[in-house]
């Protein structure tokens, strides 16, 4: 079984994860196909290793000797991996994905710079739609994406990243608690049509029972610079303020230096999740992996 590390890869992320179904989000297969691995090294060795329990799973006394026999394994493959790839050296570069808020406002230069140290070689950013990410890790065009939507498919493995909040933000102050029907005093700089931002709006907006098409649009853009720039430009009345939904991610240091102000509406949070995303067939893919891991850490 030691030559078939892929099993215990499977063991080592279900006693992490406290989960078989995290722990077959996050290696991209199904809930059987992880149970049928455990299942696998449990008749190997002749003794049950994980015990399942109704807050997670447990492992047993056999169970805890194996995942400290595993970890080892797997530092030692690990370490292995980098020796392999300084041998390798690929003259390559690492094409990277990200939808427009994070490639704009959330990975910096410099973290693309040790990025590329990490894996040592240079890394291309390219920014675009999460849909269009998506498209491209599909056709093999990009080898690791970052999205702010939830756009899934089976050919690839997500990874939860970062939370983010859609935030409401004005050119001038308004209450930090903003009513619904004061929706309506406001103008408003929106995204286009298709906007996975648009969309997650629109719900939260429907749900409260508010009404876009009685909004003042002022404009429709393509991108969140767009949507900043369009409101800095923009006369400041403090009987008309213009608005937007956004990243609290892409304001951060206009708030803080007082060129935007940003609200919340009352009774409602807006939060989404950012993911990492790459195809299954990167799974274990040296380069991917330690690009994954690397932003995982926080190092951007």
């Amino acid at each position: 079984m030691l030559k078939d590390f892929v099993k215990l890869e499977t063991f080592l992320t279900v006693a992490r994860e406290r989960s078989f179904s995290k722990a077959s989000a996050k290696l991209g297969i199904s809930q059987p196909a992880v149970t049928q691995q455990i299942k696998f090294i449990e008749k190997y060795l002749g003794v049950k290793v994980i015990e399942r329990k109704k807050n997670g799973v447990r492992l047993t006394a056999e169970g805890e000797e194996l995942y400290k026999i595993a970890t080892r394994l797997e530092k030692e493959i690990n370490a292995a991996e980098k020796d392999l790839l300084k041998i390798i050296n690929k003259e390559m570069t690492f094409r990277l994905g990200a939808s427009f808020t994070i490639g704009t406002y959330i990975i910096p230069g410099e973290c693309l710079n040790k990025m590329g140290q990490t894996i040592n070689n240079d890394v291309n950013l390219s920014i675009d739609l999460s849909d269009n990410i998506v498209r491209k890790l599909k056709d093999r065009k990009l080898d690791v994406g970052l999205i702010e939507s939830p756009v899934f498919d089976n050919d690839l493995i997500y990874r939860e990243w970062l939370d983010d909040e859609l935030v409401l933000v004005s050119n001038v102050p308004i209450s930090k608690i903003v009513k619904t029907e004061e929706l309506y005093d406001f103008q408003w700089v929106c995204r286009e049509e298709g906007s996975h931002t648009r969309k997650i709006v629109s719900e939260v907006f429907e749900e409260l029972g508010v009404s876009c098409k009685s909004f003042n649009v002022l404009s429709e853009v393509g991108n969140t610079t767009a949507v900043l720039q369009t409101i800095k430009k923009a006369k400041k009345d403090p009987q008309r303020p213009v608005v937007s939904i956004i990243s609290r991610y892409a304001i951060a240091d206009e708030v803080a230096n007082g060129e935007l102000f940003e609200s919340r509406l009352r009774g409602y949070t807006m939060k989404r999740k950012f993911y990492i995303v790459y195809s299954k067939e990167n799974k274990h893919n040296a380069y991917v992996d330690n690009v994954v891991d690397y932003i995982l850490a926080g190092q951007c």
